[in-house]
């Protein structure tokens, strides 16, 4: 008996099998076609790409482990979050899907909020451009001819499973990034979607991540060799699809991610919001669990920024970066190439750097961009703080990872011990596949979610504490300034 993780990213899709100890045998990849920027702020992707790419990869992996493949009994998914799939009769796709980091709908924010006074109350967040509420909203005002033939609106992983099985189901914790869910009591809220003219009939279904949401469809059966029934589980939205991955599901745990955003996230046992700083408090993917995140949009994104206008490759400046390195650079950079989310909620900030000089190198701008990502994932756990809540145990995920020196900058700045996993995939895929085995043979999620084997553990550099702490004051004192100029 063998389980799949699937995990639908906007870049591509990977699958992941596991075996029954939560050992992975085997994984494969597809590319998805990259989102389109129809204008400034704008991001969108054509919801096709993402099935044509879970084909692929899992297709891919029938030619390289078909054995195991064939022995699949549990399927779970992970999605990015937020995206607006709309879907008109017969399930057709009305348009382009409106992603996470589309800032298009920022006005319809503020009439979200000023129609519905306790709205905050009720999803536990504040409403921005990046949630799926407000993308309908904008399309209800500028495309009004699509917003009358919508009939479901899906997020992305919910899309992929309508095809899986046929089924419109959505797991509890990609619905609370919708801005649509009563997050306290894990259900729809009339009154947040009636604030965009919708209902339940619009919605999918709901279940838990580790609950069974579908039944794999036959012909899709026959065409991977799986035999028997195959359930689907609710699955997760990317983020606490990576927790149940990494392990970080009982209270106090949580992991840094320096992907394309960043995401201080950790878990927690009761719904805990604090919309004043900007902080998503969302369901967890497993039952009576919830958990908490600071987001920032332009993470390792800054870095691969700074690399196309340098030409340099990004570990080339890392690396560069790393070599020179003294103490906090002269340069400071203010990670809001696409907008920010915690703790500023502004999809119109925009990145800057000051104290440039003569002297400037690629290398001390790498150095800026890397602290800058630092600064703000410390501006995500000063309102998890203000939120009462505490991190008991950080671990390290994402790309940015690999770095040792960013890392070093992290727990520095964060004043803990960060623990970086033994090599592996300890991302969406394989908490996917993780939710997966809960739901085909019921397994207890606490005991599935096991923290993986650690292989160093970075602790805070005390001699540049002082130092960072005045940088960082001077980094909070820039935003607040530069806005006022940009007024």
């Amino acid at each position: 008996m063998t389980f799949l993780g699937i995990d639908i990213g906007t870049s591509g899709v990977k699958a992941l099998l596991i075996d029954e100890s939560g050992k992975a045998l085997g994984d494969a990849s597809a590319p998805a076609v990259e989102p389109v920027r129809p204008q400034p702020g704008w991001s969108e992707q054509n919801p096709a790409d993402w099935w044509t790419a879970t084909l692929g990869a899992i297709d891919t992996l029938k030619q390289s482990h078909g054995a195991p493949l064939a022995a699949v009994k549990g399927i779970g998914l992970s999605g990015h979050m937020h995206g607006a799939t709309l879907l008109g009769e017969n399930d057709t796709v009305l348009r382009p899907c409106i992603l996470w980091n589309d800032g298009r709908s920022a006005a319809e924010c503020a009439e979200m909020e000023a129609a519905l006074p306790n709205l905050r109350d009720l999803a536990g967040n504040i409403a921005m451009p990046g949630f799926t509420g407000p993308k309908i909203a904008w399309v209800r005002k500028h495309e009004p001819e699509i917003y009358a033939r919508i009939r479901k609106v899906l997020l992305p992983k919910a899309f992929v499973r309508l095809l899986l099985t046929g089924e419109h189901v959505e797991d509890m914790s990609d619905a609370a990034g919708t801005l649509w869910l009563d997050v306290a009591k894990r259900d729809w809220s009339e009154d947040l979607l009636v604030v965009t003219g919708l209902g339940r009939e619009h919605m999918p279904s709901l279940v838990e991540g580790s609950a069974v949401s579908a039944q794999l469809k036959p012909d899709l059966m026959a065409r991977w060799g799986m035999s028997g029934t195959v359930v689907v589980a609710g699955g997760a939205g990317d983020n606490a699809a990576a927790a149940c991955g990494i392990g970080a599901v009982r209270p106090g745990e949580g992991f840094v991610s320096l992907g394309t955003s960043g995401v201080l996230f950790v878990s927690n046992e009761t719904f805990s919001p604090n919309t004043e700083g900007a902080v998503h408090a969302f369901c967890h993917a497993i039952p009576d669990t919830w958990h908490q995140m600071g987001v920032i949009l332009s993470a390792t994104d800054s870095l691969n920024w700074l690399s196309r206008i340098t030409g340099r490759k990004q570990a080339e400046l890392s690396g560069a970066a790393e070599a020179q390195f003294k103490g906090p650079g002269e340069t400071i950079f203010l990670p809001y190439l696409s907008g920010e989310r915690t703790p500023h909620n502004n999809a119109a900030a925009r990145g800057s750097f000051t104290g440039l000089s003569q002297s400037t190198d690629p290398a001390q701008l790498a150095q800026a961009v890397m602290e800058g990502v630092s600064f703000a994932m410390r501006d995500c756990q000063r309102v998890l703080a203000d939120a009462g809540t505490s991190i008991n145990r950080l671990l390290a995920v994402g790309g940015g990872s690999k770095s040792p020196l960013w890392l070093k900058m992290l727990a520095t700045n964060l004043d803990m011990e960060i623990a970086l996993p033994e090599d592996g995939d300890f991302g969406g895929a394989l908490g996917a596949a993780r939710l997966g085995l809960c739901a085909a043979i019921g397994a207890d999620p606490m005991d599935v979610m096991a923290m993986p084997p650690i292989k160093t553990t970075i602790a805070p550099d005390k001699s540049l504490s002082a130092a960072y702490s005045d940088q960082y004051a001077r980094y909070r004192a820039l935003y607040p300034a530069i806005e006022e100029a940009n007024s």
